[in-house]
């Protein structure tokens, strides 16, 4: 094993590009669970948006059109999920999961003929100035748009929450549909919005899977991602900056097992490649989440 084969610069350039998917997704489903909804379709959310995205970057030649096919396509299955849940009253657990088997699904059948195809290319950023400070450089500051894009997101969604009146009345929404609806806001108009956000950003997720980490289609190729994002969530007590915090350990785990692959480390490979969701799991276990939303997953009945 030559351990001198990994370059700790690189190592840490590479964790900010593995944690972009996981925190795109994660940030969308922690709005979601802050207004009282819990969707456990984020699985099939991403898969959708990677190929919608995939597909629509490969049609028109332009990446950046493809990420926003990709929200569009995540947010039009949310919104299945919202009207099946809010509306039509059907348990969110059940829906959800059935929403991640139809996203696979259904994502299989529209990349069947885009197997094999590369996409076009996103060309990373080099920030003047910046991209030349010695070590912070390299590791900050030359990576593709849709990694500042990320962060930009989080710091939107911590501001909102904390200082905007709708992200009050969201929270509001969360903890209590019953007073809010008291109140008269409307939580199902809240909630809705709220679950579209979410499948949006679940949708930049699985595209940025598709069109800059691989970049291409493979079936199945979010490997768990939306499943990690949900615990990412419980995991940061669903705050943004303990959220960001949880993606980079996911993506720094990701990327050293590779490493340590690519190294020769005497451990099966098997045993490596799990090694990113067993840390996840000994995290939630060690870590002590705080308190869920009072409404989370809870049917809100407009004639109460």
């Amino acid at each position: 094993m030559d351990l001198s084969s990994i370059n700790p610069i690189l190592l840490l350039a590479s964790l900010m590009v593995a944690a972009t998917p996981i925190m795109l997704a994660a940030i969308g489903e922690l709005v979601v669970e802050r207004s009282g909804v819990l969707n456990l379709g984020v699985e099939g959310m991403m898969i959708t948006g990677a190929v919608c995205g995939f597909i629509v970057s490969v049609s028109t030649g332009s990446p950046w059109l493809g990420f926003i096919g990709a929200a569009i396509g995540g947010a039009m299955l949310a919104s299945l999920f919202g009207f099946l849940t809010q509306y039509l009253l059907s348990n969110q657990v059940a829906t959800g999961l059935a929403l991640t088997l139809f996203g696979l699904g259904l994502s299989a059948l529209m990349g069947q003929g885009y197997i094999g195809i590369k996409s076009p290319s996103f060309p990373d950023w080099h920030i003047p100035l910046l991209g030349d400070i010695p070590v912070i450089g390299p590791i900050v500051f030359q990576h593709d748009p849709m990694v500042y894009v990320g962060l930009l997101i989080v710091l939107a969604v911590w501001a909102f929450l904390k200082f905007s009146r709708a992200g009050l009345i969201l929270r509001a929404v969360g903890e209590n549909h019953d007073a809010a609806h008291a109140l008269g806001y409307k939580v199902k108009r809240v909630r809705m919005l709220a679950i579209m956000f979410g499948g949006a950003c679940a949708g930049l997720g699985g595209a940025y899977l598709s069109l800059v980490r691989v970049p291409q289609w493979t079936e199945g190729m979010t490997a768990g991602a939306g499943w990690i994002a949900l615990a990412i969530v419980v995991f940061a007590s669903w705050k943004p900056g303990r959220l960001l915090l949880g993606a980079y350990l996911f993506g720094g785990v990701t990327v050293l097992q590779l490493n340590l692959q690519a190294a020769g480390m005497a451990i099966p490979v098997e045993y490596l490649s799990m090694s990113p969701y067993l840390a996840t799991i000994v995290v939630l276990v060690i870590m002590r989440a705080g308190r869920a939303p009072g409404s989370l997953g809870r049917i809100f009945h407009a004639s109460r």
